[in-house]
């Protein structure tokens, strides 16, 4: 292996084997330059000095010249090697980087690149010796071949997408008994546009969520709210309907008998005097039937107290509020 005036292998500078593609040779650079770079390693003196060797390195072997008098022993006089250009200071890593690779600030775009070569090589004549040394030192790795001079120099890999952060998704898909009772195949179209086919389980309820993992922008899950109802207001879950009666104060506190829909059809139900809001009353047989299996309906009593009572109906409450406390008082008194 021809060897530099230091006596460099510039592969091994590099961690590259002999003949590695341009792409190849970028990344090695990137990824050495960031491990040596002074101002990641707190000025060590040796990380400075294996820097300058990246650095060498790279001039080299990135221009055809350079490389073919380095690879044929022609290195005399300087040719194989880039001198050095950090003798007055480093610059920033990140700006180094973007000099090295032509990456051109957007303040400082200008449409002949020989013209921004020569606006930042003047530039730098009046700027301080450690901004000024590097940018010079640069320039020919930086620039594009016009007219037969400098390096080619390769563009930058695209930027990576932006991370998305994983976000739940949630939708309601609407069944019928009959589809919650046997499962169901069904198609859905999410957010960004992606379809997906989901099948629910057999027996599914009114108020399920069915988990879809991973299948979101970034990661994360989108859930499905399974709503089994009739247009009679009738709740599905598995085998068993239920049903919310709302009942008047009164209504609940004499009893009564109402009428409530069934998959079958309407039916009168007695209510017994003093149900309660969350009392269950039972309509054996009236629920989802699965071959010779039937379920039961549930119906659950909800009191409701009006709002818009008129005056009669105001005096008719506070006079019941009145015999309410009477009775608690004289039940407080017969314990005394």
């Amino acid at each position: 292996m021809v060897e530099s005036q230091r006596g460099l292998d510039y592969w091994g500078v590099l961690g590259l084997e002999p003949g590695a593609d341009a792409a190849a040779l970028k990344r090695a650079f990137r990824d050495q330059a960031r491990r040596w770079h002074p101002d990641l390693n707190g000025s060590d003196p040796v990380a400075e000095e294996r820097f300058k060797q990246v650095n060498e390195a790279y001039a080299v072997l990135s221009d055809p010249r350079k490389r073919r008098a380095w690879e044929e022993g022609l290195a005399a006089g300087g040719e194989s090697g880039a001198g050095d250009p950090f003798a007055s200071g480093f610059p920033d890593f990140e700006a180094y980087l973007d000099r090295l690779f032509g990456r051109v600030p957007p303040e400082q775009e200008h449409d002949d690149p020989l013209a921004y070569r020569d606006n930042a090589e003047a530039a730098a004549a009046t700027t301080e010796p450690r901004q000024g040394r590097w940018r010079d030192s640069f320039a020919a790795v930086g620039r594009r071949d016009v007219a037969g001079r400098g390096d080619v120099a390769t563009a930058p890999p695209p930027p990576p997408p932006p991370v998305v952060a994983a976000t739940d998704e949630e939708t309601v898909l609407n069944l019928s008994p009959e589809q919650a009772l046997e499962g169901s195949r069904v198609e859905l179209e999410l957010a960004d546009g992606l379809m997906v086919e989901v099948s629910t389980p057999p027996l599914a309820g009114d108020g399920w969520r069915l988990r879809l993992a991973g299948v979101t922008q970034g990661g994360g899950d989108h859930f499905l709210q399974l709503r089994v109802r009739t247009e009679e207001g009738l709740r599905i879950d598995g085998l068993r309907v239920l049903y919310p009666l709302e009942l008047a104060p009164a209504d609940a506190v004499l009893g009564c008998q109402v009428v409530v829909p069934t998959l079958e059809g309407p039916v009168r139900l007695r209510v017994p005097a003093g149900s309660s809001s969350g009392r269950l009353l039972r309509l054996r047989g009236r629920g989802l039937r699965d071959g010779q299996r039937c379920g039961d309906q549930l119906v659950e009593v909800r009191i409701v107290v009006p709002t818009d009572l008129d005056e009669a109906e105001q005096a008719l409450y506070r006079r019941l509020q009145q015999l309410a406390q009477e009775r608690e008082e004289g039940g407080s008194g017969a314990d005394r």
